[in-house]
């Protein structure tokens, strides 16, 4: 299929993110300033919410996404126009944005309740989720095992509960990167546009019907998103709810455009 205008411009866009990323600027300070991080955390921007979702983590992870892209969004492109496609994808990905950080929040609220007891101010607490847990992408103990404990001595604190503390700090650190909730998106649309078109994944060559396939993926970043749980059996990384935000709004407007005859409307 010959690439939308709209459907190469988002894939060049990912592609210059992506070499000036990991090329042309140090890649940690690219993603500081870039990636999604959560609203208690000191990198956060009110632009990140955009720009995460043209930031991605690894070549594997740009070339699904932009592989998807290309497979899905050039033909919801020439059926809507490039500003009604535009403007579902961007949806999406601000959704999955939304969802991402509203799950995070309630995980270290979650994981501060077992704490409560300490009475801790809120200033305290974001002086601790904020002492550094990640360096270079790697989890790294040693400024907070230095800086915490005197935090909580000079409050007349106990320090029993460090481990508590230290999960917060490292879900609060974790960005967020990748196009694939505004993916997610596009791929429930496919599904509701056409229902009956087989599709497959690579690793499983059996092709299944795109509402089955769309509606089991999604099932599934759910269950290893509440379980914590990884495919593979290795290391997670990867933000499910972000996955599922972006599904679930796009089934959202799909399922409001379906009412309003949204096959018979393009916004050219």
């Amino acid at each position: 299929m010959n690439l939308t205008p709209t459907v190469k411009q988002l894939l060049i866009i990912n592609v210059l993110f992506f070499i000036g990323t990991y090329i042309v600027t140090e890649e940690p300070v690219a993603f500081r300033i870039l990636a999604l991080h959560a609203p208690q955390n000191d990198d956060f921007q009110f632009w990140q919410p955009l720009t995460h979702m043209f930031m991605h983590g690894g070549l594997m992870h740009i070339f699904f996404n932009m592989f998807a892209l290309i497979s899905f969004g050039s033909l919801l492109e020439n059926i809507w126009g490039p500003k009604k496609f535009i403007f579902f994808y961007i949806s999406c990905g601000l959704g999955a944005a939304a969802l991402h950080m509203g799950v995070n929040y309630w995980e270290i609220q979650n994981t501060l309740s077992q704490i409560s007891y300490l009475e801790l101010s809120d200033a305290t607490i974001h002086q601790i989720l904020n002492v550094p847990v990640i360096q270079n992408g790697q989890l790294t103990t040693i400024y907070f095992e230095r800086e915490v404990p005197e935090i909580l001595r000079q409050l007349n604190k106990p320090t029993t509960d460090l481990q508590v503390l230290f999960d917060a700090t490292v879900v609060n650190q974790i960005p967020a990167v990748g196009a694939s909730g505004a993916i997610y998106g596009i791929m429930v649309a496919f599904a509701f546009l056409f229902p009956t078109a087989e599709l497959m994944m690579m690793f499983i060559p059996i092709p299944i019907k795109a509402k089955y396939f769309v509606p089991g993926i999604v099932a599934l970043d759910l269950y290893l998103g509440v379980t914590g749980k990884s495919l593979f059996g290795s290391g997670g990384g990867i933000a499910h709810f972000a996955h599922i935000g972006g599904a679930l709004v796009g089934f959202i407007m799909m399922w409001y455009w379906k009412k309003t005859q949204f096959n018979n409307n393009r916004w050219n």
